[in-house]
Parts: C-alpha cells; structure tokens; sequence
C-alpha cells in the first residue's frame, strides 16, 4: 500500500482527473492517471512481490476502497483479477461489501466478470449465494449475479441465467435492463437458438433494451 500511494499520487492531473469523475457520474474523485500509465505502475508496484493469500487479497481490496480516489480501487479490481484463484467461498462477503460500496459499473463489471464469475466456478456451491444475490436489495449485487457467467461459454448454467433475467425483467434500473441483455447476448455466442427461444418465449415480460441487447448479434 505504501508503494502504490507513492507511486499513484506524484502521476495525478487534475484536469484529466475532473474530465475522468463528471464522465463517471461523480461516483469518486479521481486522480487522473489514463489507463495505460496506471497499469505501468501498478507493474512496477507489484514488482518482486510474492503471490498474495486470501488475507492479502482481503487487506489490499478493503484499504484501496478506503482511499478517496477511483484509480486506487481500479488497482484492487485488477489485483483481485489476476489472483481471483487465490481466494475461496470465505472472500464472498468481501466481494459484496466491494460491490455495493462506492458501486458503478466500472468496478462492479471487473469483479462480476473477473472475480465472482471464477470464485463460482472453482466451488459451484457458490451459485447458491448468487441465487440469493440476484434479489439483493442492491442494483449491483444483482448485475454482478447476472454477469458472473458472462465468460462461462459452453459450461454456462443456460436454466439459471434465464432464471435470473425472468426475475429481475420489470426491475426499472437501467444497469439491470443492461445487464440481462448482455448476459443473454453474451451467451448467444454459444448458443443461439436457445437465446432467441428464451427471448421470443419471454414475450413483453422483457424490456425493449434487454430484448434489444441480447438479439444484437443474431
């Protein structure tokens, strides 16, 4: 932590970083380090150092999320993408508390995809979890349950993920309607006929977005 605060706040512009918070809505302050040099450092940062455990994991996501600024959580999000296979079912509260705290989908969509999709698949008892998530009181909780299959390909739980989008159809957010259209257009790359089936069989119980997202390619 000591090296990434060092290294991430000598690299801030401040009017790349005004221009970075109004086009996320203002969730975070930013620091303004564009991508490319962000993720220079965070190599740099990580340098020498030892594959982490689930403690680290743990310790690196929360302090990043206790620090102000977008580009700090943005490092936790890629730390946990690249040692996702370091944690097991005991990180899932940690994984909620991520996102549903400071929530936008540039995060939420990294951990959903990267995070929550390889947690489930390493122990599918997991899937119960996301059973419940999907109903959460919270919008990103829920697309983090839709997504988590995103990349899951021919071992996609076809039942579930139609399941979920059924449930969640007339929900009114814009970042569920998003969400349900691209799981199932993400998935018609592997199946089509049983997304167009699934969508023509839903009728108007889904939203034109969604209906409109999932049949894009097809």
């Amino acid at each position: 932590m000591d090296r990434l605060v060092a290294a991430y706040a000598p690299a801030a512009d401040p009017v790349r970083a005004e221009g970075a918070a109004a086009y996320m809505r203002h969730v975070a302050p930013f620091l303004g380090i564009p991508a490319p040099e962000r993720r220079t450092l965070s190599r740099t940062i990580l340098a020498g150092l030892g594959r982490p455990d689930e403690r680290d994991c743990t310790a690196v996501a929360l302090r990043c999320w206790r620090l102000p600024e977008r580009e700090y959580q943005y490092f936790a999000a890629d730390y946990l993408r690249r040692y996702a296979d370091r944690c097991t079912s005991g990180f899932l509260p940690v994984l909620h508390h991520l996102v549903t705290t400071v929530p936008w989908w540039d995060t939420v969509d990294m951990l959903a995809v990267h995070v929550a999709g390889p947690l489930v698949a390493a122990d599918p008892a997991l899937a119960r979890a996301m059973d419940r998530w999907i109903d959460d009181p919270s919008v990103w909780a829920a697309r983090t349950a839709l997504l988590h299959q995103l990349r899951y390909k021919e071992a996609t739980d076809a039942d579930r993920l139609f399941g979920y989008c059924l449930r969640r159809a007339d929900h009114p957010d814009f970042f569920i309607r998003k969400a349900i259209g691209w799981a199932l257009r993400e998935y018609a790359r592997t199946d089509p006929a049983a997304v167009r089936d699934f969508v023509g069989g839903a009728g108007t119980g889904l939203s034109p977005l969604s209906v409109r997202e999932a049949l894009k390619n097809l």
